[in-house]
């Protein structure tokens, strides 16, 4: 399978890039985009029409991952229906639905658009080809990380979604091919409530024994190559990158 990142940065679209998405395409060809955030439609653009997307997967609901999702379906929505290569197929967009007070899983479903579908947290979630199980993680609002697991291949990659630190995260990207890790602080701040330090996310990396170690959700200060340092630090043997929008790793290779 194929990862490509669209949106790398936390919070706000900075530098002309875009916040948390990615594009993840299975052996078969099947797409599915994790997370949507800001100018995540026109960057998927780049790389395939927002019309072949077969399924989305949010982690949680803060706009810097979500912002693009209206955008998305109201592209589906309004595409002409007389165009012979689209075939107004209904999107599925898998959420959790742990916070009924938001209605945020409710604004999922579009009619004749989009159908929002609450996954298994409890369980293993089949979207396509791949088998999905998710872990809760330390963040004001609910969030799951996602290990995603293409059946056939046993390629795996493990995403922490946004996360303070805590200990499960190391059995949950056991042995992944990829953690691709939310990594907002410097080595100078760990423990904190919602994000990992670049320290934290090396030291899972390397405890988890994953192949790679990618760092996403990146901050607009300071100097990202002394981040990636920070982590590679940490990680030792991993190789450590930084997520950058368009740039893609075959797990093939």
């Amino acid at each position: 399978m194929k990862l490509t990142a669209l949106g790398v940065w936390g919070g706000y679209p900075a530098r002309d890039a875009g916040t948390t998405s990615y594009l993840l395409t299975s052996n078969s060809g099947f797409n599915l985009l994790i997370d949507a955030g800001s100018r995540a439609v026109t960057e998927l653009e780049h790389e395939v029409s927002p019309l072949c997307i077969d399924a989305a997967i949010i982690s949680h609901y803060h706009e810097d991952h979500i912002a693009d999702l209206g955008v998305l379906r109201q592209y589906r929505q309004l595409w002409p229906k007389t165009d012979p290569d689209w075939d107004s197929a209904i999107l599925k967009i898998y959420g959790h639905n742990e916070d009924a007070d938001s209605h945020e899983f409710d604004k999922l479903t579009l009619a004749d658009v989009s159908e929002g579908i609450a996954y298994d947290v409890a369980g293993t979630q089949k979207i396509g080809p791949f088998d999905i199980t998710f872990t809760k993680t330390v963040h004001p609002v609910t969030c799951f990380a996602m290990r995603i697991v293409e059946r056939k291949t046993g390629q795996t990659l493990a995403f922490t979604a946004d996360t303070g630190y805590f200990d499960g995260l190391i059995d949950f990207a056991r042995d992944a091919d990829m953690l691709l890790a939310d990594v907002y602080f410097f080595a100078d701040k760990s423990n904190m409530a919602n994000h990992l330090s670049s320290t934290e996310a090396g030291t899972i990396a390397k405890a988890a024994g994953v192949k790679k170690l990618v760092l996403t959700h990146l901050p607009q200060f300071g100097d990202l190559e002394t981040l990636r340092k920070e982590a590679e630090t940490a990680a030792e043997t991993v190789v450590t990158e930084l997520a950058e929008p368009h740039k893609s790793w075959d797990f093939n290779d």
